[in-house]
């Protein structure tokens, strides 16, 4: 699913409300996250997960076309840590 289907289908589940508005409070919730992780903050969303920064050091690394090796600098990546309940929805059907 993109955002934008998330939108859509937002919006049919609460008529009520303007696309519009759907849109805007979408956009919102993300920036939100990003704005928190940003600043190095985690963010819970309790049975959903939990998104959090990770730090990777700086390391060597190959080009797997070449094989010359590269100098990979160090960073910060996204990680996102599923929740309890969304696990188990996932798994239920086995």
């Amino acid at each position: 699913m993109i955002k934008s289907e998330l939108i859509a289908r937002l919006a049919e589940a609460n008529p009520h409300l303007f696309q519009r508005d759907v849109e805007r409070i979408v956009n919102t919730v993300f920036e939100e996250i990003s704005n928190a992780l940003a600043d190095g903050n985690r963010v819970e969303l309790r049975g959903f997960g939990a998104f959090s920064v990770k730090h990777r050091p700086a390391r060597s690394g190959r080009n797997p076309r070449t094989g010359v090796k590269v100098d990979v600098p160090e960073k910060y990546v996204p990680y996102f840590k599923t929740g309890k309940e969304l696990r188990e929805r996932l798994n239920e059907h086995l």
